[in-house]
């Protein structure tokens, strides 16, 4: 496997988005000094800089970036270069207003935001060709670059445009995906409501209509915008590959299911060189560190569990949520290093110095408006002498006890309209699911529905109302080869392009399961419905009921009361040498876990009784040693038992038998051999 780790960065990155430019020049000093006092290794330049670097069409003012580079390099800090194609410049606009991107009801949006583009725009993609091309002739051989970062945060805040340049395009991409506009009809089902088109002229995006307009189409549309814009990232890789060859070059993702849906980060993940990752905590009531756990272990799983790098977090509270809360004494430390023990490389933020003007002025920073006599500013130099004391773990890999299945593309299907219920959410199901699996303290790989499933014994699904042909061979491959599978109602129900797979429900689960299903039921706003199963054992659904009939599955847990009352509500069926278990209603995680229990008592996968709830224990191996990561996430001092005695890193004492952990507090030992 190539090295695609930032270039003469040797240790942990830690360190944030760095904006000079908001600044005078005789900040730039202090800066850097003050970077060198918190362990600063590495900075993100340049991501909104494109209006200073190019401040009229063709005229070109380096000389402010070329100071800040070189201020840098002289002090020891590593520098993630940005392509500011996220943010054209006024003067763009004002020459080519058609690149402002036009929502599905027909509205151009006005410049004075970011990430307002319509990729398929031939203007835009020039424009940023021609600026990635310049600062890597001048910056691609920099003794202070570390690696390439492209744009920032794709998809947000515009997934999608709807003009008539994306019309053109998207057309163009339905005769590269179809062939034929006969082939086109035969994938959306326009017979129905007599949709049928003649030619693919006379196709256009899937703009307001008087009600739910064509599903297929609507699908097509997302997978076209997010190729769309994954073929503007290519275009600046490209440049940046040829004429700064050596430099790894990434962007930032979003892979938080609270944070984007609308990139397919499985597609995205095969065309960085290194994944990195933006992660903030969405204070809705969740246990924000199983929220952290969870968009840690889907970056790493895009990256194909190589280790990957936490580019943008916050140091305390955010400044765009509804109620900004600041973060806990100790919680910057927890959260950070929950990313590092789940395969980051470092911990970087969103930035250095918090902003005194714009519209993040309130999102906080390493480095506060109160300065270095503030809580923050102690903890970030706490944190970053932590960091420095881990870096032997670079190049290992977090190691997994369990998959969860997830598609993208299935949730964006799920997520059109006129599904049976509004009340079903696919992002709810993986995270409660997440959460079950997280409470009984197993480590959660993320896989494609058609990976490779073979090493791990227990595989979940918690929300795949899309599944190929291709993925129900591979999960009953997975089963039949001696796999323990627990799947969540309305899961494998269509094809690639929506349609209904033929025959019963659940489509292509239905051999592996053992079952079919006659009807669905869900259930209206606020009810619940009982199950009883074994000896006795009460759990309670809601949602969502089904009207199952077993082939072959035996009926665990049975609806007592609704509509379905009488009949199976969680099911096992022994497949090959393998087990299936299906779950026909909304259980939370509490309930979940009763199921999941089981299922892991299947897979040979032993309970840790032994581990308090919210302490996270999470191992990675590699070259230079197994290291185990202990995050105390309570309010409680707790001991964990330790199976190999070893070296405490952050504090270098030993440990064995019993390691300590302060409430709060973090542990990572070097185990012995």
């Amino acid at each position: 496997m190539p090295d695609t780790s930032p270039r003469g960065l040797t240790r942990l990155a830690f360190g944030g988005d760095y904006n000079p430019e908001q600044w005078p020049e005789s900040v730039w000093q202090e800066d850097v000094r003050l970077m060198r006092e918190a362990g600063v290794t590495m900075v993100s330049v340049g991501i909104f800089s494109w209006a200073l670097l190019e401040p009229a069409a063709g005229e070109y003012d380096f000389g402010w970036l070329d100071q800040v580079l070189d201020l840098l390099h002289d002090n020891g800090i590593r520098v993630d270069l940005g392509t500011p194609t996220v943010v054209p410049p006024v003067w763009f606009y004002r020459a080519h207003p058609e690149a402002l991107p036009v929502t599905a009801e027909g509205v151009r949006y006005e410049f004075g935001s970011r990430g307002a583009i319509c990729h398929s725009n031939a203007d835009y993609r020039a424009a940023a060709a021609n600026i990635t091309t310049k600062l890597a002739e001048r910056y691609g051989d920099h003794p202070a670059l570390a690696m390439w970062h492209v744009h920032n945060e794709y998809g947000v805040p515009v997934s999608a445009c709807y003009c008539e340049s994306c019309a053109d395009h998207f057309r163009r991409w339905l005769a590269d995906t179809y062939g034929s506009v006969e082939a086109v009809n035969d994938a959306w089902g326009t017979a129905f409501w007599g949709q049928r088109y003649t030619d693919l002229a006379q196709i256009n995006p899937p703009r307001a209509t008087p009600t739910v307009g064509n599903p297929g189409q609507a699908l097509d549309y997302k997978r076209f915008a997010d190729a769309t814009i994954r073929e503007n990232f290519r275009a600046e890789r490209d440049i940046l590959h040829r004429l700064s060859p050596g430099v790894p070059v990434t962007t930032n993702f979003m892979t938080a299911l609270s944070q984007c849906d609308s990139m397919d980060y499985w597609a995205w993940g095969r065309e960085v060189d290194l994944v990195t990752n933006d992660h903030y905590l969405i204070t809705d009531g969740r246990r924000t560190h199983v929220n952290l756990a969870m968009a840690a272990d889907l970056t790493r799983s895009v990256a194909g569990g190589a280790p990957w790098l936490l580019l943008e977090h916050s140091t305390s509270g955010v400044n765009w949520q509804p109620r900004n809360p600041a973060k806990a004494p100790g919680q910057m430390a927890r959260n950070s290093l929950a990313h590092v023990a789940r395969g980051s490389e470092g911990a970087m933020f969103f930035q250095w110095r918090q902003s005194r003007r714009g519209a993040e002025k309130f999102h906080s920073a390493m480095l506060p408006h109160g300065g270095t006599a503030t809580r923050v500013w102690r903890e970030v130099t706490e944190l970053g002498a932590s960091v420095d004391a881990l870096g032997e773990i670079r190049g290992s890999c977090t190691e997994a006890d369990a998959a969860m299945l997830w598609d993208w593309q299935s949730w964006w299907a799920q997520n059109l309209a006129w599904r049976p219920s509004e009340d079903h959410d696919p992002r709810e199901r993986a995270d409660s699911f997440y959460e079950a699996l997280y409470d009984r303290h197993l480590t959660v790989d993320f896989a494609h529905p058609e990976a490779d499933l073979s090493r791990y014994p227990l595989v979940v699904v918690p929300a795949l109302y899309l599944m190929t042909e291709a993925a129900g061979n591979n999960v009953r491959e997975y089963v039949g080869n001696g796999g323990t599978l627990v799947v969540s109602y309305f899961s494998g129900i269509v094809d690639e392009h929506d349609a209904v797979h033929e025959g019963a429900y659940p489509g292509v689960l239905r051999d592996v399961l053992g079952l079919t299903v006659e009807e669905f039921s869900p259930l209206l706003k606020d009810e619940r419905v009982r199950l009883t199963g074994p000896d006795g054992s009460g759990l309670t659904g809601d949602v969502w009921t089904e009207f199952v009939v077993p082939r072959g599955a035996e009926t665990v847990w049975t609806y007592t009361d609704g509509l379905t009352a009488g009949r199976p509500a969680v099911t096992r069926h022994r497949y090959g040498r393998g087990t299936a278990w299906y779950v026909s209603t909304r259980l939370h995680a509490q309930d979940l876990d009763a199921v999941l229990g089981r299922a892991a008592d299947d897979a040979g996968l032993a309970p840790r009784a032994d581990l308090p709830r919210d302490v996270e224990v999470v191992r990675r191996r590699g070259e230079s040693g197994s290291y185990l990561f202990v995050i105390n996430h309570t309010a409680g001092d707790t001991k964990v038992p330790l199976d190999v005695p070893g070296t405490e890193l952050l504090t270098g004492e030993r440990a064995a038998g019993r390691l300590a952990v302060p409430a709060g507090a973090v542990r990572v030992v070097r185990l012995d051999g």
